[in-house]
């Protein structure tokens, strides 16, 4: 029963953690656009005129990744709080039944890895050479995350005992 609460309470957090940026990206808009426009645009790179060809120079598409981003946080928030509520309700039943109510859980961690591994450090960190930035370089940040969800995936993943027969 500790595991399936470990489970439980480290998925809820990462839904926390989804909804919170999401929401924080919503509230804190124009500040937090910042990032998204210089990473995109490339800016404060200082990389050579074939790299800057990546470059996302349309102030429209720069605010579609923007909306992109806050969807994907906030999809993958409600996904695992929703997951761990289903898990919640599933924590006293069979090893096949908390199995069974892993789903949710395991899609919106997916989500959540997904983001910060293909969008912040695929995207933003190679496409786009975040990483040369001073200022503007959030792949640490990102990699927090990633580890953090990519983490309780592994432990979500991770089997029930059998039951015992009776």
């Amino acid at each position: 029963m500790t595991l399936r609460l470990s489970k439980i309470l480290l998925v809820a957090c990462a839904g926390l953690l989804g909804l919170l940026t999401g929401v924080d990206n919503i509230l804190d808009y124009a500040t937090n656009f910042e990032v998204v426009r210089h990473v995109a645009s490339m800016d404060t790179t200082g990389a050579g005129e074939s790299m800057m060809a990546r470059a996302i120079v349309s102030d429209t598409l720069r605010r579609l990744l923007y909306a992109a981003i806050i969807a994907v946080e906030l999809a993958y928030g409600a996904l695992c709080l929703f997951g761990a509520q289903r898990l919640f309700v599933a924590r006293g039943g069979s090893a096949a039944a908390f199995e069974g109510a892993k789903g949710p859980a395991a899609a919106g961690l997916t989500l959540g890895v997904l983001l910060y591994f293909f969008g912040f450090m695929i995207v933003g960190g190679e496409w786009l050479q975040m990483w040369r930035s001073a200022d503007w370089n959030f792949q640490q940040p990102a990699f927090r995350f990633l580890l953090s969800l990519g983490f309780v995936l592994v432990l979500l993943a991770t089997p029930e005992p059998r039951d015992e027969p009776a």
